[in-house]
């Protein structure tokens, strides 16, 4: 069997906000897509995460791989890293009907696949985890 392979972001702002876009299911999600040919992962994250929020971010680690049925008879492999901001604008493109970044606590609340909750969950604990400089 051979599935799809999409890569997707988590990006925290510096208020430890998470960016979500609205996509055409009426849910959350994190961004990101498919990669283009000859394109490695971390750089179709940055490429992606650019064309569909306008945000310049660096993909530091992996966080897991696993697969999504984001409709009945569709599965997709999800490559999650989590990614530190760089810069930007935050500007949404035709992909999601809304992109911004959301509390913490108000995530709970949101229709979102559970998937994507655990990714954000081990980015925010690696992030925690992280020797801080300064």
């Amino acid at each position: 069997m051979r599935w799809p392979v999409s890569v997707k972001g988590v990006v925290l702002d510096e208020d430890g906000r998470v960016l979500l876009g609205r996509n055409d299911r009426d849910e959350w999600e994190l961004l990101g897509g498919r990669l283009e040919s000859g394109e490695s992962p971390d750089e179709a994250v940055r490429r992606e995460i650019r064309e569909e929020a306008g945000l310049d971010v660096r993909p530091v680690l992996l966080l897991r791989t696993w697969v999504f049925d984001p409709v009945p008879g569709s599965s997709v492999l999800i490559g999650t890293f989590g990614c530190e901001l760089r810069g930007g604008t935050l500007v949404a493109s035709s992909e999601h009907s809304c992109v911004r970044f959301h509390e913490p606590r108000a995530v709970a609340a949101l229709p979102l696949p559970e998937g994507y909750r655990t990714d954000i969950g081990l980015w925010r604990g690696a992030r925690d985890s992280r020797p801080h400089n300064g």
